[in-house]
């Protein structure tokens, strides 16, 4: 080697981490709050509340679909739409006021939170919509049985995603 090259190890710096390796590491985290948060019995009766709040969401959410498909005559996706917007309004109030009070919930900003508890609802949304178009068009479902298959797989996205965002302290 010459005295101009510079060795090997100085030419290529070392590689800063990755994207991937930063997504691995935040989901590793979540995953791990999660888990031990299983270990807390305050948080069973958490998703108990928030199942409740969820099971009248799902109803508000049921019936405006059902209106907006028959009488309204609506698309089954914008009627998926419309009631998602009367569910969570529904569901956003409950949950600030009983499900996530002892978190600090009711301390917190209701416009914050709101934005935050809408932008869990919209990723939860697009499970729903995906979920609902496939079971209509691929499974040949009735629509009704779909949105309402739909809606509960969509349920363990929303719960951690306001758990662990929207209502964190």
């Amino acid at each position: 080697m010459s005295a101009t090259e510079t060795p090997p190890e100085e030419a290529q710096p070392k590689r800063a981490r990755d994207h991937w390796d930063q997504a691995a590491d935040w989901t590793w985290g979540v995953m791990r709050r999660i888990h031990l948060g299983t270990r807390k019995p305050g948080n069973w009766l958490q998703l108990f509340h928030f199942a409740v709040v969820g099971g009248s969401g799902y109803v508000v959410n049921l019936i405006v679909f059902t209106l907006l498909t028959g009488p309204a005559g609506i698309n089954h996706l914008l009627a998926a739409v419309g009631a998602f917007a009367v569910a969570v309004s529904n569901n956003f109030l409950l949950n600030r006021h009983w499900t996530f009070r002892h978190q600090g919930a009711k301390d917190a900003h209701a416009g914050f939170q709101a934005a935050r508890f809408f932008t869990v609802s919209l990723v939860g949304l697009a499970v729903n919509l995906l979920v609902l178009e496939l079971l209509v068009t691929s499974a040949g479902l009735p629509e009704l049985l779909s949105q309402a298959i739909a809606v509960l797989v969509a349920t363990p996205v929303n719960f951690v995603g306001n758990k662990l965002w929207t209502f964190d302290r």
